[in-house]
């Protein structure tokens, strides 16, 4: 069985990566499921989908615990805590990274990943197509679909967007295929260990009230607080002070996390530490006085 993990942020398109990948080896005569986990937040938090194909029935369910694929369409979540892009890899999974970074960096970061494979950003523009360029160049790695298979199931997953949408993931898809030709088949298919070699289960004992009637007690319990959300922001919010009208009742009541406070002076100040990016307050702010920034141009900057 193949067994393909997705790491992304939300607005990337990596969902429907998944979806394109499993229809393509589906066409190809594959079993396959798909699936993406994610909670309910908005663009830039990370994500999950998940890729399971074999040719017969598949048995399992869940998350992917030891992938043969592993995909990350965001560099900057391979050390982010909690995402576990390196979870479950070994000297036997090929790791798939969107990075202009070199690949010496990445072995550091990787040490356990039997293979890196980079695949450089796409121009600003074309930021949109990162998610079906990394079904493309997965497909193009696991070497069991062929080009017809993979622009079959861009056509089918994206035809609700219009063929001129589905005319530009085509070719997108079809560029990144062929420049990966000479990696064709490198990912190869996982054995499942036998029961006696699985993991034991890392069990939480919770304590129990001495009542008649007891229940769990959570002893440590995070916060919005502490959880500095703002990580996962791949776009700022900017404030442009020139510009603003204080009506700041707007923004702070729009924002979804309360990430919007105010100051003295009457005047909207965001929490960059819990701030997701979410960009509700920059298409609400009737002065438009704010404006969304590259997170990365951004950082050191101190805008408010």
């Amino acid at each position: 069985m193949y067994r393909i993990r997705f790491h992304a942020r939300g607005g990337q398109g990596i969902k429907t990566a998944g979806r394109i990948l499993g229809s393509a080896l589906f066409l190809s005569g594959f079993e396959v499921q798909d699936a993406p986990r994610y909670g309910a937040e908005r663009r830039g938090a990370p994500l999950f989908a998940y890729v399971r194909a074999d040719r017969k029935r598949i048995n399992e369910r869940g998350i992917i615990l030891r992938p043969d694929l592993v995909i990350v369409s965001d560099d900057s979540l391979v050390t982010m805590a909690g995402v576990g892009v390196a979870a479950g890899i070994d000297r036997e999974t090929v790791v798939l990274l969107v990075s202009a970074q070199p690949e010496a960096l990445w072995r550091t970061q990787l040490p356990e990943a039997g293979r890196i494979v980079l695949l450089r950003p796409l121009v600003e523009e074309e930021h949109q197509f990162i998610g079906v360029a990394c079904a493309a160049v997965a497909a193009r790695l696991l070497g069991m679909v062929g080009a017809d298979a993979l622009g079959e199931a861009v056509a089918r997953e994206l035809a609700f967007l219009g063929p001129a949408i589905v005319a530009a993931n085509l070719g997108i898809a079809r560029q990144a295929y062929q420049d990966f030709g000479d990696r064709a088949g490198m990912v190869r298919e996982g054995r499942e260990p036998p029961a006696t070699q699985w993991p034991r289960p890392r069990w939480i004992d919770l304590s129990f009230e001495a009542a008649p009637l007891s229940a769990p007690v959570i002893q440590g319990g995070m916060t919005s607080v502490i959880v500095q959300t703002g990580l996962w922001r791949s776009k700022r919010p900017v404030i442009d002070r020139s510009r603003c009208r204080r009506c700041w009742w707007i923004c702070s009541t729009f924002c979804p996390d309360g990430a919007i406070q105010v100051d003295e002076e009457m005047r909207p100040i965001i929490d960059y530490q819990h701030c997701k990016g979410c960009m509700v307050c920059m298409t609400q702010c009737p002065a438009h006085a704010i404006s969304a920034r590259p997170e990365r141009e951004a950082q050191g900057g101190g805008e408010q």
